[in-house]
């Protein structure tokens, strides 16, 4: 199956040269001596990511291997400055990260709407004769080429943003919260990976307030290994502020289930380990009082859970304060 969704490229840039310095001397008719006056070269153009909010994906630079600059025009006479290398500007979503191909080093992350950071700069433009004037030598010819323009390979890695991240196994009713919560349109059957993409919404909250959820692919046992659609999609739960794990009533034994859930987290980055958690049982209207005590038992102590239903909007309002407490703690308010 194909999809829009790319969250992960590798592109080669070219920088642009600099322009060549000018050795040019001044001629007029009623000045003998002019002089030198070569003016420099033009610096190369750069190759610039820039953050924007209307675009979600990298797909429109999957496509897009090679990335050239323009080169730098040469200085000319008057000490004229040549003209710049025009640049060129990526446009990619918030969340991308600039990696160096070839050492794995991470540059950068694009986190906020017009940012603008360099990968790769342009080369500089070459001094004019004018710089090399002296007192021993009022005529000089020198004057300097451009600087050669780079040409790196880099990978960019687009990890999502988001306030909230939905952590759960396939059919967890993660999609569902999302489209009830939020104007997203995620796509929702009863079956294995519905969810093949993440998805956002922003989910309104009271007093004109709003919020940013992911609905990430499910997770299954092994995901940490490179099994099911987890591990492409684990390094999208990293940027998100807390988890909300999600265990459908369904579920015969929640404890287990939680437990593999944190474990495939644990071991794909134990950092995460590190993030408020939130523990929501979905489908709550498949439980009566008595059977919810029974799941209760079986869920962690040390995590703040909650029942709730998407189909009758039992809970919901609940688990948006919930939510909203933990994203604003009363000591950050």
């Amino acid at each position: 199956m194909t999809t829009n969704f790319i969250d992960y490229v590798k592109i080669c840039c070219r920088s642009g040269p600099g322009g060549a310095g000018s050795s040019h001397f001044r001629r007029e008719k009623h000045v003998p001596l002019g002089g030198p006056d070569g003016g420099d070269g033009g610096r190369g153009g750069h190759i610039i990511l820039r953050g924007s909010t209307n675009v979600w994906t990298l797909l429109h630079l999957k496509y897009r291997k090679h990335v050239i600059a323009s080169k730098g025009q040469p200085g000319e006479g008057g000490r004229r400055t040549g003209a710049r290398g025009e640049d060129v500007y990526l446009d990619v979503p918030l969340g991308t990260i600039a990696k160096d191909a070839e050492t794995g080093e991470i540059l950068f992350e694009i986190t906020e709407n017009d940012q603008e950071m360099i990968l790769l700069e342009g080369g500089r433009g070459g001094l004019g004769n004018s710089h090399f004037k002296t007192s021993t030598n009022q005529a000089p010819h020198t004057s300097q080429p451009g600087e050669d323009g780079q040409e790196v390979w880099f990978i960019l890695e687009l990890k999502v943003l988001a306030d909230v991240g939905l952590v759960g196994f396939p059919n967890a009713g993660k999609s569902t919260l999302l489209s009830v919560v939020s104007a997203a349109k995620p796509e929702i059957a009863d079956y294995p990976f519905t969810t093949i993409v993440p998805n956002l919404g922003v989910v309104p909250y009271r007093d004109f307030r709003s919020f940013v959820m992911a609905d990430i692919p499910g997770i299954i046992e092994g995901a940490s290994q490179g099994k099911g659609l987890g591990l492409r999609f684990l390094r999208h739960i990293e940027r998100n502020s807390i988890l909300l794990f999600l265990i459908p009533a369904s579920s015969e034994n929640p404890g287990e289930e939680y437990a593999v859930l944190l474990n495939e987290l644990q071991e794909y980055n134990p950092e995460l380990m590190d993030k408020s958690r939130l523990l929501a049982i979905s489908k709550a209207d498949l439980l009566t009082e008595e059977d919810k005590q029974t799941f209760i038992e079986q869920l962690p102590a040390d995590v703040p859970h909650l029942f709730f239903s998407s189909y009758t909007r039992e809970g919901l309002d609940s688990l948006l304060d919930l939510i909203w407490q933990a994203l604003n703690p009363p000591n950050q308010a």
